[in-house]
């Protein structure tokens, strides 16, 4: 059965709902671009969220909320006669084609590496002045660093071999327990960030998500703690009346959950 139809259909009945709130809904009215970011941010969140817990159900909900976003930008632009939908849908159609000479074109690859590879070049020959001019400002830290190494390691700046890696964090280790013997703060949060960088740098090796990773230990802690907690309301204590040996004997029940 081709799906497309109805699938347009959905795309226009959003569209058709969108010109409808913005001419009829005092909220949707008054809404501006600057406005609307940082709830765009927020929905980014939320999907990434619901991807970590591979809660599908969830992941649908939330693509259709970073949908209307994309729609209600599209929507202001249109209204100042700066773009519509047509216009970003066509723009990456356009920057997909020329990006992809491999299937649109006679380049022959033979590996995702190649792909990358090119994929940077072809941005280089777009007027882009350097590889990392795509990574955002206001990227968080850890993402932003990965991205980063990503985008290097297409033109060819990378390490060989993920033992090279790790030595390169033992030696940046090293560095950063040298500045804390020395107790100057500022060269220690340096260090730190070094340390943090060739994380991020060994994760890419391992074809491990640093990101998600990290996000992963956080709701692991956090469900852990949150039991830590309950077990301690239900022997009417509160956590700073007990003891660290106390509490962890519920931590290593929670570990066991």
């Amino acid at each position: 059965m081709n799906a497309r139809p109805e699938q347009l259909k959905a795309f226009d009945r959003l569209l058709s709902i969108m010109d409808e709130l913005r001419a009829k809904c005092p909220w949707d009215k008054k809404q501006t671009m600057q406005s609307l970011r940082h709830l765009t941010i927020e929905e980014t969140y939320e999907l990434g969220d619901a991807i970590l817990d591979n809660d599908l159900e969830e992941v649908r909900k939330e693509l259709g909320d970073l949908l209307l976003h994309i729609v209600f930008y599209a929507k202001i632009g249109s209204e100042t006669n700066d773009f519509d939908i047509a216009d970003v849908a066509n723009e990456i159609c356009e920057k997909l084609i020329n990006r992809h000479p491999h299937i649109y074109g006679d380049v022959k690859v033979d590996n995702e590496e190649q792909v990358k590879e090119n994929w940077e070049n072809i941005k280089l020959k777009e007027g882009k002045k350097s590889v990392l001019e795509g990574v955002p400002n206001g990227l968080p830290s850890l993402v932003k660093a990965n991205r980063i190494q990503e985008k290097v390691a297409g033109v060819g700046f990378d390490w060989e071999k993920p033992e090279q890696v790790f030595e390169k964090v033992k030696e940046e280790l090293s560095e950063l327990q040298e500045e804390i013997k020395l107790g100057d703060q500022d060269k220690m949060e340096s260090e730190f960030g070094d340390v943090l960088f060739s994380m991020v740098n060994y994760a890419r090796f391992l074809d491990i998500n640093p990101e998600n990773a990290l996000e992963r230990t956080n709701k692991k802690f956090i469900k852990r703690f949150q039991y830590l907690e309950n077990k301690a309301k239900e022997s009417g204590k509160s956590l700073k009346e007990m003891s660290l040996a106390e509490m962890d004997v519920f931590w290593e029940e929670a570990k066991m959950q």
